[in-house]
């Protein structure tokens, strides 16, 4: 095809596609990618940029392979994309009528040729896959999206046809429909995070879990929505927006602010940067935040992993006091045992005067008196010292919880609550105990259907309060404690 051929009027991208609008009756005319020898140089766009010359930058600046074709199935548009998948350069495709025996087998070009053609006279666009041939003689299967070309009189002037290979195209819709899906219907949570570190996307999951509706995240700082945590998270955000994904999830415990209150949960989460697939150097648009709830999973780990340790630690408590030729001192080697990751202070009063034989640990004349007779030292730390206060009675308090203990024969917890340090120093000091205490447990001391007396564990302000499961761990501490006083009495050792 001659320069002059593919020469012509004034081309325009409309709504439908490129338009002709120039001299040919037939349709759109302009050269390879949009060009045209015919337009004023000085006539265009913005700063004198001529027309032909901004169509053809952009035609040769898209994504998808494109080709028009005039009322007579004479190809009048080819772009860079065209010529990368089939190999035709425009000047190669330009001006030839139709694509039988160079882009689809002869065999094949009737039914490509009308199925594209037909678009002239359809509403709308049509969706077709066929396999094309490449220059050096191979097969690739395209999908085509083609319309008509209307002309300035509304009339069908043509047909322009976008395509682009199949796989190409079907990973696009399989990035989409995960897109999709991981926003509709994951059972996980997955936040898009953008570079003020604020949601900009949402899924329901995620919404649920922080406690509030998609639309109502979105923009708002996560300081809105946890309590505790935050710091973790926008620091995860910063690392992967500067250095990438990490290699591995990572366990984060946050405090969720809801309307029914706080709620303490552990999310696995997984990050990943989310970088501009259109810049020439990665810009970040953000982080991918892809997170499940494992509260309930890591409680169960904690939970077991605790019993394993106290079970551990009885065992060898068992065997070292085994080895104690003094009973009492047996008893200490078991108190200093149970502190281990349990308590900070722990310390041993007996009933004075004597065991209570009774089951309810009721005296049988007078108030109950206690005497201090082992305790862990209050300032550095070392073994547990047996002896105590001289055998003096201690200055329990009536209600105070050892007392309680004794009297009901049954575990007693108590705390200092939400108060100032220097009201919970004095709480502490008010029921004879160290003053750094705030959580009490105090557990019974029984062998021989009798009471002996109480241990009492003790916990500072840096550990949270005694729960149930904690009363079981002291009970069984306070059974071996127990046994060895009686042990000491009935020897006369003690």
């Amino acid at each position: 095809m001659s320069a002059s051929r593919r020469s012509g009027a004034t081309d325009e991208i409309g709504p439908d596609g490129p338009q002709g609008s120039g001299s040919g009756a037939d349709g759109p005319q302009g050269s390879g990618s949009g060009s045209g020898a015919g337009q004023d140089p000085g006539s265009g766009g913005p700063g004198g940029t001529r027309g032909p010359d901004l169509l053809a930058a952009l035609l040769d600046g898209m994504d998808a392979a494109l080709c028009a074709f005039d009322a007579d199935g004479v190809i009048t548009h080819w772009n860079r994309e065209a010529e990368r998948i089939l190999g035709w350069s425009a000047a190669e495709a330009v001006g030839r009528r139709g694509l039988a025996g160079w882009a689809v087998r002869a065999a094949d070009a009737e039914e490509v040729e009308g199925r594209l053609l037909s678009a002239m006279h359809a509403p709308g666009r049509q969706v077709h896959e066929f396999a094309l041939l490449t220059k050096d003689g191979g097969r690739v299967l395209v999908r085509t999206q083609s319309a008509a070309v209307r002309g300035p009189d509304g009339k069908p002037a043509g047909v322009y046809c976008a395509f682009s290979e199949v796989h190409a195209q079907i990973d696009l819709e399989r990035s989409i429909a995960l897109s999709e899906a991981l926003f509709e219907d994951a059972s996980w949570g997955v936040v898009l995070v953008d570079v003020d570190l604020r949601p900009a996307v949402v899924n329901g999951h995620a919404a649920r879990a922080l406690g509030s509706g998609r639309t109502s995240l979105l923009g708002r700082p996560l300081g809105e929505l946890l309590a505790t945590g935050v710091e973790e998270l926008e620091s995860a955000f910063t690392h992967v927006l500067a250095e990438g994904a990490p290699p591995a999830p990572a366990e984060i415990w946050v405090t969720v602010r809801t309307p029914e209150g706080e709620r303490r949960r552990c999310w696995r989460s997984g990050f990943l940067r989310l970088a501009s697939p259109l810049a020439e150097e990665p810009v970040p648009l953000g982080v991918g935040w892809l997170f499940q709830d494992v509260t309930e999973a890591k409680q169960g780990e904690q939970e077991a992993a605790l019993l394993r340790f106290r079970a551990n630690q009885l065992h060898r408590a068992a065997r070292a006091a085994a080895e104690c030729e003094d009973p009492a001192e047996a008893a200490t080697v078991h108190l200093d045992f149970a502190l281990a990751g349990f308590a900070d202070h722990a310390l041993i009063d007996r009933v004075a005067g004597g065991p209570l034989a009774d089951g309810t640990g009721a005296a049988a004349s007078g108030p109950v008196r206690l005497v201090r007779v082992a305790e862990t030292p209050a300032g550095t730390p070392g073994p547990s010292r047996f002896g105590g206060r001289a055998g003096l009675p201690a200055r329990y308090a009536p209600g105070h919880p050892a007392l309680q203990c004794v009297e009901r024969a049954g575990s007693v917890r108590a705390g200092a609550g939400s108060i100032p340090a220097e009201q919970a120093r004095a709480w502490a000091l008010s029921r004879q105990w160290p003053e750094d205490s705030v959580h009490a447990l105090c557990a019974v001391l029984r062998s021989r259907g009798r009471t002996l007396g109480v241990v009492t564990f003790l916990r500072g302000p840096g550990r949270t309060q005694f729960a149930r499961t904690d009363s079981s761990y002291a009970e069984d501490v306070a059974v071996r404690i127990a046994t060895a006083l009686d042990l000491s009495e009935a020897t006369g050792a003690g």
